[in-house]
């Protein structure tokens, strides 16, 4: 063996033997005890049932979230589930010949076929569409390529493509724009005789209709429609070879009937004569209806049938509130069902709805009515899916599939809900946590323990498997009873810290709170203050604590603040909610009278412990919150200490503010807080040529700092140096900010900025040539790790920066420490000239990273754990150690005891830090982590489109003893001790005796 490979091999030993102490893992039986799992789907926004034949009952479901899911239809558990990228929003899905579930996504771009059993892919096409209308899919009734299997025609922009259902392959592709230019297809209709007609507008024609040899693809005419009106060209749908549109005043419903070798009849009907009144608004809704087509009018929605040989219309039924139809469907010979779900009362909090199913052929008779109690804190009805089974008498029964404004999913059958899933914690936007209240009432030990024959039956088989003697089923029973006499349940606080509530925000505008012991919602609230008006729509923005009491903790409960902005993009007008964080009830709403561009929480509370919030418009003025005379004054105390700063990605420049003076013509509305002049103070600008900003990254005002100083092997001492105000800023060339690849090693570089907020100062700068964004970091105490990808090496790369203060390199021994003034507790001034000694080092990552964030720690004593969410969508516990910029090839013997572990080019990743162990959080968006009372451990909850929750020891647990510690072998090793002494004792006198007879 060679001295390299010799040394090599020393420094792997070393390597193994530093980091073993700081490897996790769990045994089999601890799975699910300390960490829970969700998965969820998101907003569903199509739906096909499959309910034919001997197999299982299922309901295929596309969403929002780009998720296609299998869905138990008895119980709505999932039985597969696939996620596309997050820009490929899914555009149609379908069933194909009874086992491909298909789907098109990315405008039209990618044609999918999935096994539907089990959610295999089975074949991908990628298409080449022409930007314009929303993608479609249609399946075909004919076999084009005689295959054997009906064809899918998919219709993107202006490109028209015939693909194969057996292998996907591109049988034919047909450009409809070739014959005209300013042509835009709408719809696609299929005759009998096999012949497919499209339908759209032109900017010179108006309504323009389009023969397609389906055979070949070729257009065989084009059909211009002369229309009188002008019309509105958002919306248009084809009933049975019947085009319906609206004219450009939205007063004229146009109809054009679509016969083969015959000219197109265009008939114009007034809205004044389907609709009695004044006509505000009108819309044609995109509900597929059988010989119909849905129009709503005001707050009305018109039922209006077609005749499809005169063009003429009529008005089936006025349905008026809240109300939503299904797509028609077909049940049998000529009879297609639609589903009519009606609130019973409008306006009402009762839930109560009006199911109905109706035949297209006659919408006076009911193939089911009922009456269904919906969950009414999940807002209105959104979309209905309808399906029909066949009953054991041989009549048809009907199944709704519904979707809720807070986008839960439930199943509604025989007037009863099946089941019902909380696909909105799909879509998580913000999060905070809450202690549980505090315990009034102690419970006996017999209410905990049930029995003394359940506590001695549970420590015996305790006792057998930690000895390795328990069987299989016995095994089970110990995890079985380990979850179900587990505290970490109950609805109030434990010494430990380990329960309380996770108040999650989602985007539908609904707070739930959940149970860390085992993710069980606790309460949920759409919160009326954000739902949506009829012409107005309102978006949530953030979640914030507004009061945590804690001289007051038993008569009061928190309160949490939601802030949303009503329609109008960036300028729309905030919205300000106030939740009980334990009943889960809006306390009290207001509607700002400026927009919300940010919000910045001081660290300021008032004689009620409500904490001050600084909330700045468009115009920059400082608005506070709350709104009284007390929170004036003390922020009139505070205010030369406040300042903020403002981050313009598009413009490449972060500006700092100050507090000036209060606004003298603002009213003393408690819709505009008490309003403050701003003036920035300083500006930074990156060149847009050179520089985008990829990321900017600031400290945790709440993190726990244990010590300001960190003392060396060398009995030396470093200072941190620990200015909250400062934040690390990467930025990017421009091509470097786009997709990897897209930059060649010359054009991608990355620049690190350590700045200072309060001056603008810019502390620290350092460049990467050659590195592509995007850019993850982590600010955490003194150090920063950022994440980013190296083209030149073609690997993800990990950089750290570690910032000591030079200014109190006077007291640098131990000694001078404990007596000098530069201790724990003395201030941090940004306006003091600061001299800081920044160590950096870069090293080698496996995986593309998706989020990042530090354990958390009551005190900050225990050592820190770097949390990657990889794209993999795990989430890896990587110790702090292995990114020290002071790690060295050949650490001596002193570095050795301080914890550096020998230098390797690439950061080792050990199967037992990954803390999802074989579960996966889908989407991975953000991890929170939030301290216990407990010092060693640090309580993690990540979210995504799953939900994840566990517990994590970066030191291990050093301060208690674990759950599933045997106190019974404690018990028996102490009995048998003392009877051992006893029996000693005793031969020992015996002898001691028989030796004195002698």
């Amino acid at each position: 063996m060679t001295l390299l490979a010799m040394q090599r091999s020393v420094i792997g030993v070393l390597i193994l033997c530093s980091v073993w102490i700081c490897s996790q893992a769990l045994y089999e039986d601890q799975v699910g005890v300390w960490d829970w799992h969700q998965q969820y789907i998101g907003k569903v926004k199509h739906a096909v049932f499959q309910t034919q034949g001997s197999g299982r009952k299922r309901v295929i479901v596309a969403t929002d979230e780009n998720a296609i899911a299998s869905l138990n239809l008895r119980t709505g558990e999932v039985y597969w589930r696939r996620v596309l990228g997050n820009s490929e929003s899914i555009d149609a899905l379908d069933l194909v010949s009874g086992k491909y579930v298909v789907s098109l996504s990315n405008e039209g771009s990618s044609v999918r076929a999935w096994h539907l059993p089990d959610g295999a892919l089975v074949w991908e096409s990628l298409l080449q569409p022409s930007p314009g209308p929303a993608a479609s899919l249609l399946v075909l009734p004919i076999d084009i390529n005689h295959d054997r299997s009906n064809d899918l025609l998919v219709f993107s922009g202006s490109m028209l493509f015939a693909v194969s259902s057996v292998d996907g392959n591109i049988i034919w592709k047909s450009d409809l724009q070739a014959t005209r230019k300013d042509l835009v297809i709408k719809k696609l209709s299929l005759s009998s005789e096999g012949l497919l007609t499209g339908v759209g507008f032109s900017e010179t024609s108006g309504l323009v209709t389009v023969d397609i040899d389906t055979r070949f693809g070729e257009v065989s005419k084009v059909t211009p429609v002369g229309v009188s009106k002008a019309l509105d060209t958002a919306e248009l749908i084809l009933i049975n070879n019947v085009a319906v549109a609206l004219d450009s005043d939205l007063t004229t419903v146009v109809t054009a009937l679509i016969k083969t070798d015959q000219d197109v009849k265009v008939v114009e009907t007034p809205l004044a004569d389907l609709f009695s009144g004044h006509v505000r608004n009108s819309q044609i809704l995109q509900t597929n209806l059988e010989g119909a087509f849905a129009l709503r009018v005001n707050d009305k929605v018109l039922v209006v049938k077609v005749d499809s040989s005169t063009g003429q219309l009529s008005v089936q039924e006025v349905l008026e509130g809240s109300v939503v139809l299904s797509d028609s469907l077909h049940v049998v010979d000529d009879k297609h069902g639609v589903a009519i779900l009606q609130a019973a009362e409008e306006k009402s909090s009762s839930g109560k709805f009006s199911l109905r199913v109706v035949y297209a052929d006659s919408w006076d008779t009911f193939a089911v009515k009922e009456s269904v109690t919906l969950d009414s804190h999940r807002g209105s009805v959104k979309k209905v899916f309808l399906n029909a089974y066949l009953r054991t008498d041989r009549s048809y029964g009907f199944r709704a599939l519904v979707v809720y404004e807070d986008h839960s999913l439930s199943l509604l059958q025989q007037g009863e809900i099946v089941w019902t899933r909380e696909d909105g914690l799909a879509s998580i936007i913000d999060t905070w946590t809450s202690e549980l209240p505090l315990e009034k009432d102690r419970h006996a030990v017999a209410e905990v323990e049930h029995d003394l024959a359940d506590w001695l039956k549970g420590h015996w088989l305790k006792l057998k498997a930690t000895l390795l003697l328990a069987s299989p089923e016995e095994l089970a029973a110990v995890q079985a009873l380990r979850l179900r006499s587990s505290d970490k349940n109950k609805m109030f606080r434990d010494h430990n810290g380990f329960r309380k509530l996770i108040i999650v925000l989602t985007k539908a505008g609904k707070v739930l709170a959940l149970h860390t012991g085992d993710g069980r919602i606790v309460w949920s609230l759409l919160v009326p203050g954000l739902r949506s008006q009829s012409d107005l729509a309102t978006t949530p923005l953030r979640l914030l604590p507004w009061q945590v009491p804690h001289r007051h903790a038993l008569d009061e409960n928190p309160i949490v603040l939601v802030v949303g902005r009503s329609d109008g993009g960036h300028a729309g007008t905030g919205i300000l909610s106030w939740v009980d964080v334990y009943q889960g009830t809006e306390l009290r709403s207001l509607k700002l009278n400026f927009p919300v561009k940010l919000v910045v929480p001081l660290p300021i509370t008032d004689a009620s412990e409500e904490q001050l919030h600084l909330f700045i418009d468009n115009e920059h003025n400082a608005h506070i919150f709350p709104a009284t005379e007390e929170s004036l004054a003390l922020f009139l105390e505070h205010k030369a200490n406040v300042f903020f700063y403002i981050v313009d990605k598009e413009k490449g420049k972060i500006v700092g503010y100050r507090i000036k003076h209060m606004v003298d013509n603002f009213s003393r509305r408690e819709s505009d807080g008490h309003v403050f002049h701003t003036e920035p103070v300083w500006s930074i600008v990156f060149p847009s040529d050179s520089e985008v900003i990829s990321s900017v990254v600031s400290k945790d005002p709440n993190e726990a700092v244990h010590t300001q100083s960190k003392v060396l092997s060398s009995r030396d001492v470093l200072y941190k140096y620990l200015n909250k105000n400062t934040i690390f800023v990467a930025t990017v060339t421009p091509k470097a900010a786009q997709h990897i690849g897209d930059a060649t090693p010359e054009e991608a570089g990355l620049v690190a900025y350590l700045i200072d907020t309060v001056t603008g100062r810019v502390l620290h700068r350092v460049t990467h040539p050659s590195v592509q964004g995007p850019v993850h970091a982590v600010f955490n105490e003194n150090w920063v790790v950022y994440h980013y990808f190296n083209l030149k090496t073609y690997r993800h790369e990990m950089s750290v920066m570690e910032i000591y203060d030079q200014n109190r390199v006077g007291d640098k021994g131990v000694v001078q420490l404990m007596l000098g003034k530069h201790n724990a507790t003395s201030p941090v001034s940004s306006y003091s000239l600061p001299s800081v000694e920044v160590k950096s080092q870069s090293y080698f990552f496996t995986f593309s990273v998706k989020a990042m964030t530090v354990t958390s720690t009551a005190r900050g004593i225990t050592g820190k754990h770097i949390l990657v969410g990889t794209v993999g969508d795990q989430l890896l516990a990587l110790d702090k150690r292995f990114v020290d910029p002071r790690r060295t090839l050949s650490p001596s013997q002193e570095e050795r005891e301080e914890g550096i572990i020998p230098l390797t080019d690439a950061i080792p990743i050990f199967p037992q830090s990954y803390l999802t162990h074989v579960h996966q959080v889908e989407g991975l968006r953000g991890v929170l982590t939030v301290p216990a009372r407990l010092e060693s451990t640090s309580l993690v909850f990540a979210y995504g489109l799953d939900l994840f929750y566990t517990r994590t020891a970066p030191s291990r647990i050093y301060d208690s003893l674990t759950e599933d510690f045997s106190y019974s072998l404690l018990l028996i090793t102490i009995v048998a001790l003392v009877i051992a002494i006893v029996v000693t004792w005793i031969l020992s006198e015996r002898k001691e005796l028989s030796e004195k007879w002698k």
